[in-house]
């Protein structure tokens, strides 16, 4: 089942595709937006990427805000991912899906009639002291983007 608003945010410690180690603890203090996508060099997922990619200095900038991408794929494909799409900011890899399973992102999907495991297109924003402030599941990539700056502009007006 994945996160609700209030819960704290699992910890978690990934790899990030820069060759560093990226920890939610570490980040306390800051707002962090957390987006889990299906897989690197798809439409659907480099659509979201470059919307975060071209929302980054706001996000960054008036919004202290950070953003990270998490996907079972590579680091080599996450940094090949990066590269192609100049994306600036991290993304994590959890091929093993221990953070995924604690987020309630990895689930069983269904597609063309074939069932399997997969990551639920999913955002969250995690406020300063760790607890979920947003949530969206079953993203649909349109307008996301906007909509979750919007929320982190309001959440941090209140």
């Amino acid at each position: 089942m994945a996160l609700n608003v209030g819960d704290n945010a699992p910890n978690f410690t990934l790899p990030a595709d820069d060759d560093t180690t990226v920890e939610l603890a570490a980040l306390r203090g800051k707002w962090v937006i957390v987006y889990f996508y299906p897989r690197d060099n798809t439409p659907g997922c480099t659509t979201e990427a470059c919307g975060f990619r071209d929302h980054h200095d706001d996000i960054v900038g008036s919004h202290n805000a950070t953003v990270l991408g998490v996907r079972a794929d590579s680091l080599k494909s996450h940094a090949r991912f990066r590269a192609k799409h100049d994306l600036p900011f991290l993304l994590l890899s959890d091929p093993e899906h221990g953070m995924m399973e604690a987020w309630g992102v990895w689930a069983e999907k269904k597609n063309y009639g074939r069932t399997y495991m997969g990551i639920v297109r999913s955002t969250f924003i995690i406020d300063p002291e760790g607890v979920v402030a947003a949530a969206w599941t079953k993203v649909r990539v349109k307008n996301h983007v906007d909509t979750v700056i919007a929320r982190l502009a309001e959440l941090q007006a209140a």
